[in-house]
């Protein structure tokens, strides 16, 4: 089987190997080339645990104080991981659900500490998150009080759709059902209204077979009515002529992630667009699926992104660097570096 590289979505198997700050100062790195805009370096709250990293005595010291913890993957200048210190924790009640139900410890992406596993492994920070396929930070995993991953969040979310989460993977929560479930009846989305148009989306009947069959990359957002993220998504970022551009070599579709739509999927199966997301794993909206030419899920999107995030997405995909490099933050690297030769600048944050 062919290795999914997920922005965000379903657990992976190895997600089972786990085991209020200062104002911001904005970063601009300059060159004799193009400059790099948009880096944010973040104070993390004192109240994150200060861990020996043995994620084993971690979970059991928790628990004994009827608390789960809670693994923060960020890194240097990350300013999705700012938004979440500076937009969702810097709201007292958000906060306090935090404290109150979680210890969170937080791990660079890059960084090379020594930390153990639930299960005994032993690894640098930066072979952990690469063993636990993080592609994009923050990425956040709750973890119960066996230490099995009970909820996984990569990349950026709204403060309530973060409320929610805590509310979900809280110790005594038990909610009963799949977060995508539990989503649904908290966010209740509306059977009303209309989803945001965009000029590359193909219209129905969806048979995305027949895309892979022309040797074509599918593109598939799945969205829903009522959704400012979604809303944010195509005023903010599809609405670039850059950003169009580089979704221009997919077939792209849009589905209603709740909707009875049917469709045929790049393999082949008959299916509703409801029952291919619960397949798929897809709990959020939006979030924007890529399948190569060969009709196999390459990445994927399930959170709040910008435009030079977003394009980089689709460059990854359209132009085949995923088969040489699997670590898409490394992509994000070079291909800033790229652009910064050519004279251009280059903003992550807007």
């Amino acid at each position: 089987m062919k290795a999914i590289r997920r922005i965000a979505g379903s657990l992976t198997a190895a997600a089972y190997l786990a085991g209020g700050g200062l104002p911001a100062v904005a970063e601009e790195e300059r060159s004799e080339t193009g400059s790099l805009l948009g880096r944010v370096q973040t104070v993390y709250p004192e109240w994150f645990k200060e861990s020996f990293l043995e994620f084993a005595d971690d979970v059991q010291e928790a628990a004994d104080e009827g608390r789960r913890v809670v693994i923060f993957f960020h890194q240097d200048g990350c300013p999705y991981c700012n938004a979440l210190v500076e937009r969702n924790l810097s709201q007292k009640h958000i906060e306090e659900k935090m404290r109150r139900h979680f210890d969170v410890i937080a791990l660079n992406l890059r960084g090379d500490r020594d930390v153990v596993s639930v299960n005994g492994t032993a690894y640098s920070e930066k072979d952990f998150a690469r063993a636990l396929n993080v592609q994009f930070t923050p990425t956040l995993l709750f973890l119960d009080e066996s230490g099995k991953v009970v909820l996984r969040l990569n990349g950026y979310v709204p403060p309530e759709e973060f409320e929610i989460a805590l509310d979900y993977a809280a110790p005594g929560s038990e909610p009963g059902v799949g977060y995508r479930e539990y989503l649904e009846n908290r966010l209740r989305p509306s059977q009303t209204g209309s989803l945001n148009d965009a000029p590359f989306f193909d219209g129905p009947p969806h048979d995305l077979s027949d895309s892979i069959q022309s040797g074509k990359p599918v593109a598939v957002f799945f969205e829903q009515r009522d959704c400012p993220s979604c809303d944010t998504l195509h005023r903010e970022v599809l609405d670039d002529p850059q950003t169009i551009a580089a979704i221009s070599p997919f077939h792209a579709v849009q589905l209603d992630m709740w909707s009875d739509t049917a469709l045929v999927t790049p393999a082949g199966q008959e299916v509703t667009a409801r029952g291919w997301a619960e397949q798929l794993g897809v709990r959020y909206a939006p979030t924007i699926v890529l399948f190569s030419a060969d009709g196999d899920e390459v990445i994927r999107s399930e959170a709040v992104f910008k435009r030079f995030h977003t394009q980089s997405l689709f460059d990854y995909v359209a132009g085949g660097a995923y088969r040489q490099e699997s670590d898409f933050q490394r992509f994000l690297t070079d291909r800033a570096t790229a652009m910064r030769a050519q004279g251009q600048d280059v903003d992550i944050w807007k």
